[in-house]
């Protein structure tokens, strides 16, 4: 395994990628970092702040003008080696706006990157000149509120949106699932030809891959809304009765997309909550 990290990894002409060395039960093999250009770079999710995977970044840009260092989202497995590269090349941190953390709760956890500070902030359809071609933002709230994936060539980075190993986590308060379901169905909407996400393989049948992604999302809201249904249950048992022979290691997250699926069907008025459990309304 060892083998796939810090090294720079062609995959089809104007990208390549560089594998960090964080995997885990969240992160797969670890977090790709992209690289987009030939005679000019911008570099796409730096990724964690590893000094072998910051020196990799380094070596793989080489020479070449870095126009650009670009953040899908401030989890910290994604934009914290971004004021390494900066501090190293001079270039600018720009993509999505860093989370307004009102509170020391679920969003200010150890999560975020609470010290990730753009030097600009790109908007929805804004895009940045590499090669004399423009990588463009897409605003795909949902997995977090700020996340953006970036189109260029007809290929989409879609950072942890949609990962090509497993579904996405998305957890209140600052995940959203009516967010995401919305930004599902934008990118269902659109002609991309390939996805290149964060973690795991490529995405090579990107339209009917979203189908199936809302369509599991779909599934899950109605067997959650069958369990309430049955009984007054706690998140606990949702999880144990939606999940079974869950890792262990996913069970918090598995309980934040109950959550998630849970306040989106209290706002659509079809269940109440009442203490600690939820009930069909």
């Amino acid at each position: 395994m060892d083998a796939l990290y810090a090294k720079l990894e062609p995959i089809e002409p104007g990208i390549a990628r560089v594998l960090a060395h964080n995997p885990s039960a969240f992160t797969y093999y670890g977090t790709q970092t992209y690289l987009i250009g030939e005679r000019e770079v911008a570099v796409v999710d730096p990724g964690p702040d590893l000094p072998a995977h910051v020196d990799a970044l380094v070596d793989a840009i080489g020479g070449r003008p870095l126009v650009a260092i670009m953040c899908t989202h401030t989890h910290r497995d994604h934009s914290p080696a971004s004021r390494p590269l900066a501090a190293r090349t001079g270039a600018p941190i720009v993509g999505c706006g860093p989370l307004a953390l009102e509170d020391v709760g679920p969003r200010a956890d150890a999560a975020f990157d609470g010290d990730y500070r753009p030097d600009h902030i790109l908007a929805d359809g804004e895009g940045v000149r590499v090669d004399g071609e423009q990588v463009i933002a897409l605003a795909t709230p949902g997995h977090t509120s700020n996340h953006l994936c970036f189109a260029y060539r007809g290929a989409l980075l879609t950072g942890d949106h949609v990962m090509g190993w497993s579904t996405t986590v998305v957890v209140p308060p600052d995940g959203d699932m009516a967010a995401y379901m919305a930004s599902l169905d934008r990118l269902r909407g659109r002609d991309d030809r390939i996805y290149y996400p964060a973690h795991g393989p490529a995405v090579t049948n990107p339209q009917q891959y979203v189908r199936h992604l809302m369509g599991h999302r779909m599934q899950r809201e109605k067997q959650i809304l069958r369990l309430i249904g049955e009984q007054a249950r706690d998140i606990p048992d949702i999880v144990a009765n939606a999940y079974p022979g869950l890792d262990p290691r996913l069970t918090t997250a598995a309980g934040g997309s109950v959550l998630a699926h849970l306040v989106d069907l209290e706002r659509r008025g079809l269940v109440q909550q009442a203490g600690e459990t939820w009930t069909r309304n």
